[in-house]
């Protein structure tokens, strides 16, 4: 008898989840945080992201509306760039200036431009010699990045920035330098993709190490220069 009151428990809860989820209560709640979200976006990110996200502001914005960006990304991690941005750019921190609530709508409308879901084919463990990083970065990413990763607006990110690097991780780096992103003047480097570079996956990984150690040289740079 207990064994069919359970199996009877059973089924009327997954009744009400099913009934729960196919209300529509989640969706409605998600439609209403990227509606608020595409307000905040129009008021702050507009004028450098542009309309559409494709780095089409009037101000030097990164373009954040294509799919390999957007699936090689969680929404923490379009959180933490939108609330902490990147000291010495154009990018401002809106923690201050923004709600927690306004914060998360506008992860949401940016989250919702993703309409596919990509498979990238990364190292599980990404080290590699920084060295050789440094000369392949000189080679195929200066003119972009600039020197030592410092960037150039409408051209490249600054890859040496403290935020970047302290919010991005290695396996994003990787995916970046290896898949580019669609219709911006990243392209892929990764060896058969369609880019001009052909890189192997191991000189993807170097590249990643030197990118890594950048902040390191600064480091020891400016600790020379303090009396």
């Amino acid at each position: 008898m207990k064994k069919i009151l359970y199996s009877l428990y059973g089924v009327i809860i997954i009744g009400i989840i099913i009934c729960i989820l196919n209300s529509g209560i989640f969706n409605s709640e998600n439609s209403n945080a990227i509606a608020a979200g595409e307000k905040v976006y129009q008021k702050q990110c507009l004028i450098c992201h542009g309309e559409n996200g494709k780095g089409e502001g009037k101000n030097a914005g990164t373009a954040i509306n294509n799919q390999r960006y957007l699936n090689a990304v969680s929404n923490k991690d379009i959180y933490n760039s939108v609330k902490f941005g990147r000291e010495g750019t154009a990018m401002p921190s809106y923690g201050p200036r923004l709600s927690e609530d306004e914060l998360n709508n506008v992860v949401a409308f940016i989250k919702n431009w993703q309409t596919q879901e990509i498979e990238f084919d990364v190292p599980k463990k990404i080290t590699g010699d920084s060295l050789n990083g440094e000369k392949l970065y000189n080679i195929s990413c200066i003119n972009c990045h600039g020197e030592a990763g410092s960037g150039k607006p409408k051209m490249g990110t600054a890859l040496s920035n403290p935020q970047y690097l302290k919010y991005t991780t290695d396996k994003q780096i990787w995916i970046g330098t290896a898949y580019g992103r669609e219709d911006t003047r990243m392209g892929p480097s990764l060896k058969g993709l369609d880019g001009v570079r052909q890189l192997k996956k191991q000189e993807i990984s170097d590249i990643v190490s030197y990118i890594r150690s950048i902040k390191v040289k600064q480091k020891s740079h400016n600790d020379y220069l303090e009396p």
